[in-house]
């Protein structure tokens, strides 16, 4: 992979603590980008920028630290409206938050299965709060971290929140579904991408041996460059373009996707 300069641009980068988020992060930063650095608390977020700084060599003023439990959707609408009076033209949003389904069926505060609003309605939120920095200058794009699980998702629609029948792996790869059919709604320019099996803390949802969470990063940070013509919607595994499950092409289930979000975000929207 070449290096590229991305000293002009501005990227946040959700889950930025661990895993791939950091090493999103990391590897932007070394590239020149400010990176914004989100973290549950604000606590886990400065120690990840404090990090960034003393093992990778970072300049202090390429960061900055966002905090928000994305359990909270009051917390995802307060974060934004920082990032927009903070940056109001930003490049990228790299949508990577991410949480294994617990193995127990459980509501946030906001009374949404766990995984599905981590995933997926906080992702959601953040990036139509955000949707004015994002189209402030040509180019704005949003890469979702998704999953090559979500091939073997549906959306239960009837039963969005899963309270009737209940399994972790299911659960997540909704989410993943989700998120993957998001990319493709128009109001933003978007792409997902599955970085490979990485070894991070999602690992034991596919029980095998993964690649480095650095080597999955790299493959979000490709996508982070300008350089690289994207197409509304696409979907990548790794650095390949190919086909996403059938449902997140459908315009009639983009459309469906996009009111139920709708309603489950309500009026932090």
């Amino acid at each position: 992979m070449s290096v590229y300069d991305l000293s002009s641009r501005t990227v946040l980068v959700t889950g930025a603590t661990s895993g791939i988020g950091f090493e999103t992060a990391r590897q932007l930063a070394e590239r020149g980008a400010t990176v914004l650095a989100h973290g549950r608390t604000a606590e886990e977020a400065q120690a990840a920028t404090d990090r960034l700084v003393a093992t990778a060599g970072i300049d202090a003023s390429q960061l900055c630290a966002f905090s928000a439990d994305f359990t909270r959707l009051e917390e995802v609408e307060t974060m934004a409206r920082r990032v927009l009076a903070e940056h109001p033209r930003l490049n990228v949003l790299v949508n990577n938050a991410a949480t294994a389904a617990p193995e127990r069926h459980t509501l946030t505060a906001d009374g949404n299965e766990l995984a599905l609003q981590v995933n997926f309605l906080a992702h959601y939120l953040l990036t139509y709060l955000l949707e004015p920095a994002l189209t402030a200058e040509p180019g704005g794009r949003v890469v979702n971290v998704s999953s090559s699980l979500h091939r073997t998702a549906s959306i239960q629609w009837n039963d969005p929140q899963r309270a009737r029948r209940y399994s972790r792996l299911a659960a997540y790869a909704q989410s993943q579904l989700a998120l993957t059919i998001f990319a493709a709604d128009p109001r933003v320019t978007a792409v997902s991408v599955h970085p490979g099996i990485c070894e991070t803390n999602l690992l034991p949802l596919y029980d095998i041996q993964g690649d480095t969470a650095a080597q999955g990063a790299a493959h979000v940070v490709r996508l982070c460059d300008p350089s690289i013509d994207v197409i509304n919607g696409a979907y990548y595994d790794r650095d390949q373009r190919v086909d996403p499950a059938p449902a997140a092409t459908e315009d009639r289930t983009i459309k469906r996707l996009t009111k139920l979000a709708d309603q489950l975000v309500g009026q932090h929207a």
